[in-house]
């Protein structure tokens, strides 16, 4: 018997499925430098979406489709372009210093400095490799020798060049962030209609998943991270460490990134401990790995396994698996991801709820 030749109609919905792939993969292509951008943005409607609809209600009906976007966005604008600004400025400040200061050294050497002899038990050590290796003209020239004030100014232009560019990548992410939040309510419905024509309700669990899965990995690592910096600060402000508050600040937005904080809380101890405050070191470094334990091993793992229902290894995993791929913005997407998968495997591993013919599964029905 000879084969039963495809029907026209399997034929067209493979040629159709291959044409969209083709499609989506041309898309993807030609946007591959601007999707970190799109995820960016993405990231911060999911996780603003609540405070964009208390806005909406406070806002006028009629200008609720311009000015709640445009408002949120500028906030955001200013949370970031600020900050980023300012140590932007310091930067080219201190580049332009540090050429001078090489020149300097590698003519004269560089002197100890006053506060390393006191150090206890390397303090001497430390001097003594200092006056050996720096404070001598002859060394620190063969020291500072490959450093290259020419090689310094370019590297100072093409860091330039590469902040240019990354803010360039940022403004697109505002710029998108702005249409997510003025259309995307429209574009959820869309989603919707396409996941379910494509993935029926499986589509719709898996995606909600995920956004619960982004929703707590926000609350887990930036509000959590932003409570250690907060606490740990006051430590800083109780034994009197100078500019508190700056290094609360930098403690609370490394601590969004996993095992970062401790590094700046044991510089401000090692710089304590040189001030002869033995107390004050012992002090921040102790609060620090305490407020640090407890956020990494109970209030994180409660707030983004909780939320989606992944154990403690698979957030951490997500976590740090995310970081080394994707940068920072792995921080989110990897939950995310591993919300997807397991999600993925609860569909195959555990049965759903019994649901009439005919009938939508509701989100009360979903697991979270």
């Amino acid at each position: 018997m000879s084969p039963t030749p495809p029907s026209p109609a399997s034929s067209h919905r493979v040629g159709g499925i291959v044409l969209a792939a083709a499609v989506i993969l041309a898309g993807l292509w030609v946007l591959r430098d601007f999707l970190p951008a799109l995820a960016w943005a993405a990231v911060f409607a999911i996780a603003l979406w609540p405070l964009y609809e208390r806005l909406n209600q406070l806002l006028p009906g009629q200008s609720q489709r311009l000015a709640a976007p445009l408002l949120l966005t500028l906030a955001v604008t200013l949370v970031f372009v600020v900050p980023i600004t300012l140590v932007v400025i310091q930067i080219a400040r201190e580049a332009s210093v540090l050429v001078p200061l090489v020149s300097q050294a590698r003519k004269h050497g560089i002197p100890p400095p006053d506060w390393l002899a006191p150090l206890p038990w390397l303090g001497a050590w430390l001097e003594g490799w200092w006056r050996d290796h720096l404070s001598d003209p002859t060394t620190a020239e063969a020291l500072l020798g490959h450093i290259d004030t020419h090689t310094i100014a370019v590297s100072a232009r093409e860091i330039g060049a590469e902040i240019v560019h990354r803010l360039a990548i940022f403004l697109f992410t505002l710029l998108a962030l702005f249409f997510l939040f003025r259309d995307g309510i429209s574009l959820m419905r869309e989603l919707l209609l396409l996941s379910d024509r494509w993935l029926g309700d499986r589509g719709e669990r898996i995606a909600l998943h995920m956004v619960a899965a982004v929703h707590a990995t926000v609350n887990g690592l930036v509000l959590v991270g932003l409570a250690e910096g907060a606490v740990i600060g006051v430590a800083y402000v109780a034994v009197g460490l100078p500019h508190a508050v700056p290094v609360a600040a930098l403690t609370g937005v490394l601590a969004v990134i996993p095992f970062a904080a401790p590094v700046v809380f044991c510089v401000a101890g090692l710089f304590l401990l040189a001030d002869f405050n033995v107390v004050g070191a012992i002090v921040v470094v102790s609060t620090g790995f305490f407020v640090v334990f407890v956020a990494d091993h109970f209030i994180r793992p409660v707030l983004i396994g909780g939320a989606t229902r992944l154990p403690f290894l698979w957030v951490l995993l997500g976590i740090l698996g995310g970081l080394e791929s994707f940068g920072i913005l792995g921080l989110f997407l990897g939950p995310a991801i591993m919300a997807a998968l397991i999600s993925l495997w609860r569909e195959e591993t555990e049965p759903l709820p019994a649901v009439a013919p005919g009938e939508r599964v509701s989100g009360a029905q979903m697991r979270p």
